[in-house]
């Protein structure tokens, strides 16, 4: 029995061992873990570990374990834990004396199944324990960065992943983008979005929706990004539909916008493909707040802009025809150009006429009424009367009676 009891626990420190080398485990780490373990078991069998030495031999997988009691004569003895018979300890020294200490080596499985079983617990916890540390401290540093995973499991909120290393990751619903639709054993690319370790349980979050992924995408297609001779100031994305990068170089040789793009959009191709088609507007950044509004507006054309830097507000103006490319599908586009500059943006048609903007009715129309109408280009009362109610609520993102309100207001005011 004291055979095979021994060859469990030699088992067990050597399936440690196996886990240490697939893990990359410092040998000073194994050998507190073992360390640990047996004093561990130790402890909750004689209530104290204080006088066991415990001896590791990582490279050999030796574990060494030594009592050390105190020399007492033997009608004295009280704690056999902590204190040993003049008489038994002279059959091993000979010349110890009373008062010494006596020092002998027990071996782990005399201790019996129990200790076995206690041993196995412990380094099952303490490996998973490291299974854990280990997770944490490889993706911590990995934040802001591309990896590359396997789909395990697709669930309604989210899919499990599996790293190269065996390890689980996690990419919600809210971090997909709308075109994905993986399935299990695809690989996907994503960033690490963050690491969260609550009650040292680690759970990395990918992301394929946040800026940060567009921009490694975009380090590793374009190479004058990566060595920095092309500086992505802003990304600001609506995943799946839409994004606005602003670039800079220090170079007045390199057009960034077009080593950014290449030839026949050449560099890009690949990052739209990866982003399910999601549009990428690529503008060259400038400190000019009025040059930028207009820039980020592309491909609209500005015939004028009024900027209100205290309120950080910009009112601009253009052709009727330029407007629906300045709001964009659903409003994406105006959206994005206010997120890249910093400005509320408000688009006006020119040459309104007797034609009245909507701000003057702000007595009659809620405010938040009034902005969400300009937010998607009807700044004045005619263009909302001329536009088609249904289509007003959708893009406005208002209820068709408020639409209905709001028309009849206008029209009062024409009929008088």
């Amino acid at each position: 029995m004291a055979t095979r009891q021994k060859e469990e626990v030699a088992s067990m420190i050597e399936s440690l061992q196996e886990f240490s080398e697939l893990k990359s485990i410092d040998k000073k780490t194994l050998t507190l873990v073992l360390q640990d373990s047996f004093r561990s078991v130790l402890a909750k069998m004689f209530e104290t570990d204080e006088n066991f030495d415990v001896i590791v031999n990582p490279d050999k997988g030796d574990i060494e374990i030594l009592m050390n009691r105190v020399v007492v004569a033997d009608d004295e003895l009280q704690n056999p834990l902590l204190e040993v018979k003049l008489s038994d300890a002279r059959k091993t020294v000979e010349d110890i004396e009373i008062g010494e200490d006596f020092t002998e080596e027990v071996h782990f499985e005399d201790f019996g199944r129990r200790a076995i079983l206690n041993l196995r617990q412990t380094l099952a916890a303490k490996i998973l324990e490291l299974q854990k540390d280990g997770l944490y401290n490889k993706y911590k540093d990995l934040v802001g960065h591309v990896v590359t995973a396997e789909v395990y499991q697709v669930w309604k909120r989210e899919m499990l992943l599996v790293d190269e290393d065996g390890n689980e990751v996690s990419l919600p619903r809210t971090e997909q983008i709308a075109g994905d639709n993986f399935r299990k054993g695809d690989h996907v690319r994503a960033v690490v979005l963050r690491v969260d370790n609550a009650n040292n349980n680690p759970k990395i979050i990918l992301s394929r929706t946040a800026p940060i992924f567009l921009q490694r995408l975009m380090e590793q297609e374009i190479p004058e990004i990566a060595d920095g001779t092309i500086r992505i100031v802003k990304i600001v994305r609506l995943a799946g539909e839409r994004a606005k990068v602003a670039v800079e170089t220090s170079d007045d040789r390199i057009d960034p916008v077009g080593a950014c793009v290449g030839v026949k959009g050449g560099r890009i191709h690949g990052i739209v493909r990866e982003l399910r088609g999601e549009n990428l507007d690529v503008i060259p950044y400038t400190n000019n707040a009025s040059l930028l509004i207009q820039r980020a507006l592309s491909p609209a054309s500005i015939s004028q802009i009024h900027i209100d830097e205290e309120s950080k507000t910009a009112e601009v103006f253009m052709s009727s025809e330029e407007v629906s490319l300045a709001i964009g599908k659903a409003g994406a586009n105006i959206k994005l150009a206010c997120m890249l500059t910093g400005y509320q943006i408000d688009v006006y048609r020119e040459g309104t006429g007797d034609d009245i903007f909507l701000d003057d009715f702000s007595d009659a129309i809620e405010p938040w009424v009034i902005q969400a109408l300009k937010g998607i280009g009807l700044a004045t009362a005619k263009a909302v009367l001329e536009a088609d109610p249904a289509m007003v609520a959708d893009k406005a993102d208002l209820e068709e009676e408020t639409v209905a309100e709001v028309r009849a207001v206008l029209e009062k005011e024409f009929e008088e």
